[in-house]
This record gives structure tokens, sequence and C-alpha cells, in this order.
């Protein structure tokens, strides 16, 4: 018989959060975010999961219950990851129940939230990791008890069989393509800077090292001459940028890790009295509206899409586990490249 003492606790996080989600602050903030249209694609992905869910509650006579640790309310695509697994919980509470924790961008927090749920006995445990490391205790605890872990959107550095699998995106194949987007931007030749993420967190690092790697191997006319963490977060974003716009002279580009640290960035080029998307060129990563926005208005480049709609495929792939079946150790989710010229057209139809 599963225990569910903490649930109030969870249940009080989760409804914060819904009024709100790849990055920090000691308290949480209420932000709102415009529940997701739905694409073709997205119906038949959350259909599938649906059936899944079914399936795997019949079969069990139970609900599937589900316990999830986000990070917290550092961006818009993490807001919108958050309501998308909210979302989809919601509107299935016949067959799935969640248990949700925001752990305030603190990783104590996290490995709290999965103690709890190792304590409550849930079915399985999905994790948005803040950094990669210091996993390996809680996740064999978790292992011990039986409860499979799904890594969301990020990984963790632990052995494969502490963990049942990774969904999300090749944050080093985002890192290669923002690199190539640069250099159509800038010629392939001049002085950029660099917006990192989070210290330690699989997005920054991974997104680091596929851009920087392109650049020294593709392009040796372009110079990352500052490069330095704005923690994934617009005002970090805005102040890292004002450091380099001081320090640094004839910037031609910015690349940023995510789209609210550019939006930061934005920010501080016009209060230079640049033009942010003509005298210094914006690449990002993640594809939220804000940029999409920044583009139709001529103030940024490029996006490269980083999708936050996993909750259907989180539920399903659970759904899968609780009923003891295989799924691959990498599920990846579908991204793409949106450029300014395209911003105008696509902007309308943006689920997030």
């Amino acid at each position: 018989m599963k225990k569910r003492f903490l649930s109030v606790l969870l249940c009080a996080s989760m409804a914060a959060v819904s009024l709100a989600g790849c990055s920090s602050g000691a308290s949480s903030s209420t932000a709102t975010t415009a529940a997701p249209q739905t694409t073709a694609a997205q119906a038949e992905t959350t259909a599938k999961a649906e059936e899944t869910t079914a399936k795997a509650s019949e079969t069990a006579g139970e609900k599937l219950v589900v316990g999830f640790a986000q990070i917290g309310q550092e961006s818009g695509w993490r807001d919108a990851e958050t309501l998308s697994i909210q979302t989809y919980a919601s509107e299935n509470g016949d067959k799935v129940e969640l248990l949700f924790a925001d752990a305030q961008q603190k990783q104590e927090n996290q490995i709290k939230a999965i103690k709890n749920f190792i304590e409550q006995g849930v079915d399985v445990i999905g994790l948005a990791p803040v950094v990669e490391t210091g996993w390996d205790q809680v996740f064999a605890e978790a292992k011990e008890a039986g409860i499979p872990i799904i890594l969301l959107d990020r990984r963790a550095d632990v052995g494969e069989d502490l963990y049942a699998t990774f969904i999300g995106s090749d944050f080093i194949e985002e890192g290669k393509m923002a690199a190539k987007e640069m250099a159509k931007l800038i010629g392939e030749n001049g002085k950029i800077v660099e917006l990192e993420g989070t210290v330690g967190a699989s997005a920054a690092t991974d997104r680091k090292t596929g851009f920087d790697d392109e650049i020294k191997a593709s392009y040796p006319g372009i110079e990352i001459v500052a490069s330095q963490t704005g923690d994934f977060t617009r005002a970090q974003g805005k102040e890292v940028m004002e450091s380099f716009l001081k320090s640094n002279k004839d910037i031609k580009g910015v690349y940023a890790h995510n789209d609210d640290m550019a939006l930061g960035a934005i920010e501080a080029i016009k209060e230079a009295g640049l033009k942010p998307g003509e005298d210094i060129k914006i690449v990002s990563i993640d594809g939220v509206r804000g940029i999409f926005e920044a583009m139709a208005a001529g103030e940024a480049n490029c996006t490269v899409e980083c999708n936050p709609l996993l909750g259907p495929l989180l539920f399903e792939t659970a759904a899968k586990l609780k009923a003891g079946q295989s799924v691959d150790k990498w599920v990846k989710s579908v991204d793409g490249v949106f450029t300014a010229d395209m911003a105008a057209k696509v902007l309308p139809d943006r689920k997030y």
C-alpha cells in the first residue's frame, strides 16, 4: 500500500509552479505561461501516451504514480516544461497521479524530494537534474527500492545502471548548429562572446562543448573573446553582457546557452546605444516565444529549438517502465533551427 503522507507539501509546490520551468534563485517567483497549443504531431504523441498509460492502469488495476523533481522556475522554457507535465497529469487524472516538487534551483532540495518519493513508494521518479554530479547515492537508493528513474531534459553523471532512460535533446549538436548559424551571420570572421548556462548543468556543459569545438575546428577567423555563466537567467544574462561590452571592443556576436540570457543581453546592448541583431548578432538556444518576438522585431537573429513539451513522453515512458517493458536509453526529442526571416510567420503558432 502506497504512502502519501507528504502529498500536501508536494501538491503545494505543484500549485505554485502551475501559476508560473535547461537553469537559479533562492526562492520561487510567480510567473504566467500560456497553455501550450497542440500541433498534429504533438496531438499524436499525447494520444499515444494516453493509450499507454491507460493500458498500464488497467493492467495494474491502479493509477500510475510519478514523482517529479523539477529544477525550479529559471526561465520561460522551464515553465513550459512544467506546464506540459502538469497539464497532462491533470487531464488524465483518472489514470495517473503526479507528485511534484519545485527544488528552487538547489540540488539538495531535489535529493530530498527523491528520498520523499522513495518513501512514498511511487512507481517512477522523474528528474531534471540541476547539475550533473552528486546523484550516485540517492539514485542507488531508488534502485534498491525498485523504482526506475527517468532523466528529463538534462543528464546526470552516474552509471547507466542507476537510471532507466534519458528523455531530451542532443545538447552538443545544438551547440554545433548554433556555431554554424553564428558563422553565417558574421561572415566567419570576428570577435564573439558566450553567455554560459548554470555551472555544472549538462545543458550548459554540452552546449559550450558543441559550440566551442565547432568554432575551433571550422571557423579559425572567429574568436571567442569572453565566456562567462549567466546562470540561464535573463537578469544575469544582462549583467554579464554589460560587463562584456565594457571590457571588449568590436563584439560582432553573442552566443547564449538559452533564450532568456539572450533577451537579457539584448537589453544590455540597447542600453549601450547599439542595435542588437544588427551591430551585434544574437544566436541562442531554446525557442521560447520571447526570442521569436525579438527576432520579429529585428533584435535577434537565430534560435536553436529545444522542445520543452515533454509531459506526454514522460508519462508514456513511465507507463512502459511500470508495465515492465524495455525503453531506449536515450529517447530523443525533435528540435529545429529558426532564423529571423522565419519569426513573423512562425510566431502566431508558437506553443510556449
